[in-house]
């Protein structure tokens, strides 16, 4: 407990009992023990404490060398066990019924489809060159980076011009699949001076489409 005036480590406990009865028998009458009743219990005890403090060392060095020994004896076998399961797993002879039977791997020919894109790109366009947008995106879970997210072939790029923005895709252009941002836009003298919004989604490797992106608005410059 805190405070207490007995150590609470073994090692610290043991130097301290040693101390305390060592000198309370060398001191007992001054201390106004008696030699029978207070002194031979408190040397007892210590006797006791003693033993089997060093059977509990004994032990825990037993249970440490026998831990050893079992590590040991395991990567052993497992070294005996990996050299064979690579030349099952290389052998015509063994199929996947008996690669299940021995609890080993069974490869997946067949690849786990991604699914389509979760997450929608980030768009921004820069607008300082006439006639001309380039529009950058990122995805929304990594904005500061320009990687693609797993599964993802590219950004598809779709385009409204002219007011008011859109309020839902089927007012959109398509433009393009982008598969590696920036894109750049180019437009026609007539369009000159409307504004361009942009609505752009993750296209997957398996032509599956992601949630599609806020608007992004931008004046085309003249």
């Amino acid at each position: 407990m805190a405070g207490d005036y007995i150590p609470h480590p073994d090692g610290e406990f043991d130097a301290w009992q040693d101390n305390f009865i060592t000198y309370a028998s060398a001191n007992a009458a001054a201390l106004g023990l008696d030699p029978l009743i207070d002194i031979a219990p408190l040397t007892a005890a210590q006797t006791t404490w003693t033993t089997e403090r060093a059977a509990n060392t004994a032990a825990q060095a037993a249970a440490e060398s026998a831990r050893q020994a079992k590590d040991a004896a395991r990567a052993g076998l497992e070294g005996v066990i990996r050299p064979l399961v690579a030349r099952l797993q290389s052998s015509a002879a063994v199929d996947d019924a008996e690669r299940q039977a021995l609890g080993i791997t069974v490869r997946d020919t067949e690849p786990t489809p991604v699914g389509p894109p979760k997450t929608r790109p980030v768009v921004s366009v820069d607008t300082s060159q006439r006639l001309q947008h380039t529009i950058a995106f990122a995805d929304e879970a990594t904005p500061t980076r320009k990687a693609k997210p797993a599964g993802v072939r590219g950004a598809q790029i779709w385009v409204k011009i002219g007011d008011p923005a859109p309020l839902d895709p089927s007012e959109l252009t398509f433009l393009a699949t982008d598969t590696r941002t920036p894109y750049l836009a180019q437009f026609d003298g007539a369009d000159a001076n409307k504004v361009a919004h942009y609505m752009l989604r993750w296209d997957s490797t398996r032509g599956e489409p992601g949630p599609w992106s806020e608007t992004a608005s931008a004046t085309i410059g003249a």
